[in-house]
């Protein structure tokens, strides 16, 4: 069986450092990246199966990430999370197709359980 490989790309070195914790514990894989362009560059689109993308970060934002994505013919799933409650910034990532939108402190259930339920198997 494959193991998922979740992306994780924010700009806060202690968020991506939990969140990879949180990911591998539950049995994905996890690639970090401090910034969407350092996604970009890295050549792993094809093989993330979900993305986990901040909102605001300096330089690309998640959104603008989507797009990019998008762009790029991929139907990768893209789970935001964000300190900033924004409705219009979260209407618009679910109009443009993202699976969910988290705000900041998240608990760690919903980050999972959104996961789960767009790969649809539990990882461990």
């Amino acid at each position: 069986m494959n193991i998922s490989l979740i992306g994780v790309v924010d700009d806060d070195e202690a968020v991506r450092d939990s969140l990879s914790m949180l990911l591998r514990s539950a049995g994905y894989n996890c690639a970090v990246f401090p910034s969407a362009e350092a996604f970009l560059g890295s050549g792993s689109l094809d093989q993330t199966d979900c993305m986990v993308l901040d909102v605001r970060m300096p330089g690309m934002s998640g959104p603008e990430l989507q797009s990019r994505i998008r762009d790029r013919n991929s139907a990768v799933p893209v789970i935001f999370i964000t300190g900033q409650a924004d409705e219009d910034v979260r209407t618009r990532a679910m109009k443009d197709g993202a699976v969910a939108f988290l705000k900041k402190p998240f608990s760690d259930e919903d980050l999972l359980n959104a996961i789960r339920a767009v790969l649809g198997f539990q990882a461990n």
